[in-house]
């Protein structure tokens, strides 16, 4: 594009932006007092970007509007992936539900799904993320909390008992690729047997290898080139077979919460995403095969405008990334699709029920920002898993905000704001240097095997900390406006039912009534898989549904690839 039609294409008039500039110095000095003045340029945005006192069309006097805004369901995307947005489909209600053995997570998905979600998330218990059986040493004490106890096919089965897998949309929350392997081939062969194709689910698996190798904590860990495999095999088998699947989702959120900005949980699951689409390409897929089912996971936080413009300028940078570079011509590539949680780790303790407050209003900036589904936290985020009670708090929030507050009445509501525009071009700018920054390092494999991430990582919570403990960064009810008896807090805390010996009777007996010579051959088969370029998804699937379990499946590739240590960080 010319100079001169950029001048002519540009949402402000040169001399008018001229005049504005001459005004606002005037205003400046003459309008505001020396300490109003002397605060300029004290004041950032949670990432560090500068905020002013006031903005103006001469802020954004650059943004060419169809170029670098556009509507919603045309390039860039900025303004939403679907030109109706949510008067054509309001946001996914989607929350959490894990808790005990699966005959109780069971009950608490009918719960949801009869108060009115529209989605479902499982989660599972550490052990199972973490790939151990129930019954195992490592498993001891952690069984059923915090999430359910997978073992084996059975528990899937009875996690969705008497649920039509064919008529719900479900996230399963495996986090590791490995599980990824494991657990969402469970969920198809279950599919299969009640005579559901599985061309007709729909659903997401969260499948990072980020959350082994530098989120997540276990005493064994696969190596980040296994893991990354193993993640991009997910996406391969998935998107040649479950076509409504999403076989991956970016997951920004975890790595949010354990410690980054929004610049970097954007620009790390971007790298992600680049890496993964790179891996694929070579295995001979083209950019259309898979990334139309590629998908995001955001963290909201509480500084509103900039999640807002950080949902707005990631599917931007998606777009530029996905067609300038990859040169996509599907149109449904180049959409950046994302899931969004409120930011547990912003949920304190203390006076729980202010997390409500918290949780609603990260809840909006979602779906200000263009969100395709919702999980807001609960207020006992801090305690346990949500009772009841708080569960319907967070479900019913959502659907105020989708009947009562008629933000889904029109496309990006707050566009056009001059602070909210600056912060998004702003955004925009420091996402693609920080893509950029991992992939001069060789990109993201390379950024997590020397250590590089989880030094960034541990940087930025040292940082936050100290921000929280000198009170520069205030909590309401913590260590701002604290409550002379805040600490005590009559609150229902979750109990959690009695699962271990439920999940270890359970295993005891498929091991008995298993063919343990068709488990044999599966494991054998899948042992010889793990040192070929093929891929493992076709050989978890025949082993899950030859009753193998989760944790036998991962002491295979525990002994088979190997295992790493996190790098020590100075």
């Amino acid at each position: 594009m010319s100079e001169e039609t950029k001048q002519t294409t540009r949402l402000f008039n040169k001399e008018h932006i001229k005049l504005i500039k001459e005004s606002y110095e005037n205003w400046f000095n003459t309008c505001l007092r020396d300490v109003d003045r002397e605060m300029e340029g004290k004041y950032f945005t949670h990432s560090g970007i500068p905020i002013k006192l006031i903005y103006t069309p001469a802020d954004i006097e650059n943004v060419n509007y169809l170029e670098d805004q556009g509507f919603s369901g045309q390039p860039p995307f900025l303004r939403g992936v679907y030109a109706n947005m949510y008067r054509g489909r309001l946001f996914t209600v989607r929350q959490l539900a894990g808790l005990g053995a699966p005959e109780d997570c069971n009950k608490r998905v009918k719960y949801l799904l009869k108060h009115g979600a529209t989605g479902v998330n499982i989660l599972f218990d550490l052990p199972t993320i973490r790939g151990y059986n129930s019954d195992d040493p490592e498993a001891e004490g952690n069984v059923g909390h915090c999430g359910a106890a997978v073992d084996s096919i059975w528990d899937i089965d009875a996690y969705f008992a008497d649920i039509d897998l064919g008529s719900i949309s479900t996230s399963i929350v495996t986090h590791l690729p490995s599980t990824s392997l494991i657990i969402p081939g469970m969920y198809f062969s279950v599919a299969e047997q009640r005579g559901t194709p599985i061309k007709q689910l729909a659903g997401t698996c969260q499948n990072d290898f980020i959350m082994e190798t530098c989120v997540g904590s276990a005493p064994e860990i696969l190596p980040p080139s296994v893991s990354f495999r193993m993640q991009c095999d997910v996406v391969e088998w998935i998107c040649k077979n479950v076509p409504r699947w999403n076989p991956i989702s970016f997951n920004g959120y975890n790595l949010r919460e354990a410690g980054t900005d929004a610049v970097t949980e954007v620009g790390i699951a971007i790298a992600n995403a680049i890496q993964t689409a790179e891996e694929l390409i070579k295995r001979g897929m083209s950019i259309d095969e898979f990334a139309p089912r590629m998908s995001f996971f955001w963290d909201l936080h509480n500084d509103f405008f900039e999640e807002i413009a950080k949902c707005r300028a990631s599917r931007k940078v998606w777009y530029k990334i996905v067609k300038e570079r990859f040169g996509a011509k599907n149109q449904r590539s180049m959409l950046m699709r994302y899931h969004v949680q409120t930011a547990g780790v912003t949920l304190p303790a203390t006076e729980p029920l202010n997390n409500i407050a918290r949780s609603a209003i990260q809840g909006l900036a979602a779906v200000f920002g263009g969100c395709q589904s919702l999980h807001i936290d609960s207020y006992d985020e801090a305690y346990s898993a949500p009772t009841e009670e708080a569960a319907l708090v967070s479900l019913r929030t959502q659907q105020i905000i989708q009947t009562e507050t008629g933000v889904v009445n029109t496309v990006d509501p707050l566009a056009g704001s001059y602070y909210l525009e600056y912060l998004t071009e702003e955004m925009t700018e420091r996402i693609f240097d920080y893509v950029k920054k991992i992939e001069d390092m060789g990109g993201l494999v390379a950024a997590v095997e020397s250590g590089w991430l989880h030094r960034e990582i541990s940087n930025y919570n040292n940082e936050y900390q100290k921000k929280i403990e000198t009170g520069e960064m205030k909590i309401v009810g913590v260590n701002f406006m604290r409550a002379e008896d805040a600490s005590v807090t009559p609150i229902e805390v979750f109990e959690y039912p009695e699962t271990y010996s439920r999940q270890k009777a359970k295993l005891d007996r498929l091991r008995k009534e298993r063919n343990n010579q068709k488990v044999k051959e599966s494991m054998k088969i899948l042992r010889e898989k793990c040192h070929s370029n093929e891929n493992l998804y076709p050989y978890c699937i025949d082993a899950v549904k030859n009753l193998v379990t989760l944790g036998e499946i991962e002491e295979v590739f525990r002994e088979e690839f190997g295992l790493w240590s996190f790098p020590l960080i100075t």
